[in-house]
């Protein structure tokens, strides 16, 4: 078996809002389980094979704001993913200065401020995919 992401677990400030950023993003993504109640609202939303696990913990002192810098996909198309969310009300984020010939990059900012990074490859040679001389 090869190694890969299974899921990430992040804190986000109103579950809701990444549900719409992330089924907007992403078509077949779909709430597969989670809990509401007075102390945690957490769900897991993904396929089959993968999935992220959302938190949004009501015990302010545990936890606050959201975590991480950010969560990169890999996609098929960047442009096409740009105009749903663009259409969606969402707002590009950190905009990648460089060209690179091995891939292309796209970050939206969803409802919570969180920063999403789509990669397009242009390559399945690891060497080209993974240069950071750009």
């Amino acid at each position: 078996m090869t190694n890969q992401l299974e899921h990430a677990n992040i804190r986000v400030k109103n579950i809701d809002e990444t549900i719409k950023f992330l089924t907007t993003a992403f078509p077949d993504f779909s709430v597969r389980g989670g809990r509401r109640d007075d102390e945690v609202n957490w769900i897991h939303i993904g396929t089959d094979d993968t999935y992220l696990a959302l938190n949004e913990d009501a015990r302010t002192e545990v936890r606050q704001g959201p975590g991480l810098n950010h969560i990169g996909f890999v996609i098929d198309d960047a442009d096409a993913l740009r105009k749903p969310l663009e259409e969606a009300g969402y707002k590009e984020g950190y905009i990648p200065p460089e060209s690179h010939p091995h891939h292309k990059r796209t970050y939206f900012h969803d409802g919570n401020g969180m920063e999403w990074e789509f990669v397009q490859y242009f390559s399945d040679d690891p060497v080209e995919r993974n240069d950071y001389s750009y």
